[in-house]
C-alpha cells in the first residue's frame, strides 16, 4: 500500500444465499396461500351484509397493530405440542410444526393476511353495483360474474395485495424468529441473518443483505404503482 493512502473500507460482502433462497421460497408460498385464502375472504368482506362483519375485519387487521412477538408467541403456542392442533399434527407426522418451514408459512400467512385482504376487499367493493346487477339480469352466475366482471375491474387491488404480501413476507422478523427460531437452511431468513450479523458487529455483511431487501421492496412497489397508473389510464373509473 502506498504511503499516505488509507485502506479502502469494504461496504459489501457476499451474502448468505441459503437464507436468500429460503426467504424467496417462503414469500412465494405465503403469497400463493394468501391469494387462495384471502380472495374469498375479501369477497365476503366486500359483499356480505352481516351486521357483525366489522368484527371479522378487526380480526383480520389485528396483525397490523399487534407487536410481532405477541402474534409469534400465540402462533408458537398454537403449533406446539401443548395445543390440540399441535398434538394432532405431531401424532400424524412425528414432529411439531414449530421451528419448521411449514410453521414459518403458517405464522407468515397470519402476519401478512391484512396486507392481502385489505387491498383485495377495497378493490372488490369499489366495483360498480350496476354492473353486477346487469350481470345478474343477463343470467350470469355469481361465479362467472366474479371472474368475468369483478376480477377484471379489481386488477389494481389484486396486484397491490399480491405485491405487498410478497414484500412484507420477505421483511418479516419477529414472527419468523418466534415461530421458526434460527436454524440455517430451515428457518433462517434474510431478516434474521441481518440480526445475526449486527449482533456479531459484522456491519458490512448486514449492509449487503439489507440493501438487497431494500432494492427488492423498492422494485416491487415501483412496479405496482407503474402498473396501477397504466391500468387506470387505459380503463379509468367512472
Amino acid at each position: 500500500m502506498e504511503r499516505g493512502k488509507t485502506p479502502a473500507i469494504t461496504l459489501f460482502l457476499p451474502m448468505d444465499w441459503q437464507a436468500f433462497w429460503l426467504t424467496i421460497r417462503l414469500a412465494l408460498v405465503v403469497t400463493a396461500v394468501l391469494v387462495v385464502l384471502g380472495l374469498p375472504l375479501a369477497y365476503w368482506i366486500a359483499f356480505s351484509k352481516w351486521r357483525w362483519k366489522f368484527m371479522v375485519e378487526a380480526v383480520v387487521a389485528l396483525p397490523i397493530v399487534l407487536p410481532p412477538t405477541v402474534l409469534g408467541f400465540y402462533v408458537l403456542i398454537a403449533l406446539g405440542q401443548h395445543s390440540p392442533f399441535g398434538r394432532w399434527w405431531q401424532s400424524m407426522t412425528g414432529h411439531t410444526l414449530a421451528f419448521t418451514f411449514a410453521g414459518l408459512v403458517i405464522g407468515s400467512v397470519l402476519y401478512s393476511l391484512p396486507f392481502a385482504v385489505q387491498p383485495f376487499a377495497a378493490s372488490l367493493s369499489a366495483v360498480d353495483a350496476r354492473l353486477l346487477a346487469a350481470s345478474a339480469v343477463l343470467g350470469l352466475s355469481k361465479f362467472r360474474t366474479f371472474w368475468r366482471v369483478i376480477v377484471p375491474l379489481s386488477v389494481s387491488g389484486l396486484v397491490t395485495g399480491i405485491a405487498l404480501s410478497f414484500a412484507h413476507t420477505m421483511g418479516e422478523f419477529g414472527v419468523v424468529l418466534m415461530v421458526g427460531g434460527n436454524i440455517p437452511g430451515v428457518t433462517r431468513t434474510l431478516s434474521i441473518n441481518i440480526f445475526d450479523q449486527v449482533q456479531d458487529l459484522n456491519y458490512t455483511a448486514a449492509n449487503t443483505t439489507a440493501l438487497v431487501l431494500v432494492v427488492i421492496a423498492f422494485v416491487l412497489l415501483s412496479l405496482v404503482y407503474s402498473l396501477n397508473r397504466r391500468f387506470w389510464s387505459i380503463w379509468p373509473r367512472v
